[in-house]
């Protein structure tokens, strides 16, 4: 089974069946960007990751599955 079918077949369903992308304010973007958020020296923000799946609920990225 490549990756693909491994979503499609596993991973999705899943997701789908705890609520996410069904529930009203979530979705599940696929291979997103997300920000570490932290401050380094000389204020810069920290490198971006990019993330396999990444958990959204009312606009506010909650988690991220590399």
């Amino acid at each position: 089974m490549n990756e693909a079918e491994t979503r499609a077949k596993l991973i999705d369903p899943l997701l789908a069946g705890s609520g996410w992308g069904v529930v009203e304010g979530s979705k599940v973007l696929r291979e997103d960007l997300m920000i570490n958020g932290r401050i380094q020296a000389g204020s810069t923000l920290a490198q971006s990751l990019k993330a396999d799946y990444v958990l959204v609920y009312r606009g506010r990225k909650l988690a991220g599955q590399k």
